[in-house]
């Protein structure tokens, strides 16, 4: 089964396969947690550091991030067809960064996408609201 790649310091780590990381992450009984991010995007930089990567470390949430411009990547979509994650995240209509989807096993998504970081007070706990109706989902 195809891995995720190893995650720079400061980055979730990006999926060589999102079935084999939705199947993965299914087996603990979680999402799989995508991050659509930019690079020098300050909003991602804030979701991945201050909720997404913490949560990973403390193993809450099962998450990896795709860079919305990186066009030379592979990725294996969730059918098994080769990919990039800028065509994949273009697929979703996922047009902002950061964008959250919650997926599962099968790569259909569980909850409602948190787009952007409008109000970043109450960020953890709408992120929160999703992880759990994805997980409800999953049951």
């Amino acid at each position: 089964m195809a891995t995720a790649t190893e995650s720079a310091p400061g980055h979730l780590p990006t999926p060589a396969s999102l079935r084999g990381a939705a199947q993965a992450a299914a087996a603990r009984g979680e999402p799989l947690v995508v991050m659509t991010t930019l690079v020098g995007c300050p909003y991602c930089d804030l979701v991945r550091n201050h909720h997404l990567l913490p949560m990973r470390r403390d193993g809450l949430v099962h998450a990896v991030e795709l860079d919305i411009r990186d066009r030379r990547s592979n990725l294996q979509s969730f059918t098994g067809e080769n990919t990039t994650p800028a065509a994949q995240v273009t697929a979703w209509k996922a047009r902002f960064a950061p964008t959250v989807l919650f997926f599962g096993p099968q790569g259909q998504e569980l909850a409602e996408r948190l787009v952007g970081m409008a109000v970043p007070d109450f960020y953890g706990e709408y992120l929160d609201a999703r992880l759990g109706e994805a997980r409800s989902k999953l049951k």
